[in-house]
């Protein structure tokens, strides 16, 4: 197996990993079991991860692993295994850390959406600061967008109920603002490399 194979089977671990485990939760059901509880999470701290991996119901999992599918066709290679899984634990606790710190009406949480635009941020970044091509600049500008549609009311009203509840806003802000800053080390750490 050459290098840049195994490199590629590496980075698709990864996606296939969270898809599974997040489906093997499903199938066990109970979200409430598992989902981050800011009552219960001092107590079982695992929590701040199992939360991000279990969902409403299978059209919410569904939704993100397939936001997970095309950040993976967007943004897989350009950066290393290990760089996409500090990505994946950074912005994770930065959900969770933000939802316990900064969103004190939010009593529970339960998806990868957080994380998920954490790591389209992160890529985004990373691509910018590399070489930034329209495109890259076009999506980061729709994320930004996004998030201020977001945080200003105008999110869309059809997904909670697509999802089997209330969409966590707060969880894509504090995400998608620590993967900026991952992508932001990550960028840096690439220019200071020989």
């Amino acid at each position: 197996m050459t290098d840049s194979a195994r490199r590629a089977g590496h980075r698709l671990a990864i996606p296939l990993s969270i898809a599974a485990l997040a489906t093997l939760l499903q199938l066990a059901g109970g979200a409430e079991a598992w989902r981050l509880e800011r009552g219960l999470v001092l107590n079982e701290p695992w929590r701040l991860a199992t939360g991000q991996l279990v969902h409403l119901g299978w059209a919410h999992l569904l939704m993100n692993l397939g936001g997970l599918a095309v950040v993976w066709a967007l943004f897989g290679r350009d950066l290393e295994a290990r760089q996409w899984g500090a990505a994946i634990v950074a912005c994770g606790l930065g959900v969770g850390a933000g939802l316990l710190g900064f969103s004190p009406g939010l009593d529970w949480y339960a998806g990868f959406s957080g994380i998920l635009h954490g790591l389209l941020a992160a890529a985004i970044v990373v691509r910018v600061c590399r070489r930034p091509a329209p495109l890259d600049l076009l999506l980061a500008a729709a994320l930004a967008a996004k998030l201020v549609l977001e945080q200003t009311g105008g999110g869309a009203a059809g997904t909670a109920q697509l999802i089997g509840g209330g969409v966590a806003f707060d969880a894509h802000l504090y995400g998608a603002l620590a993967g900026a800053a991952v992508g932001g080390l990550l960028a840096v750490r690439r220019r200071a490399a020989p």
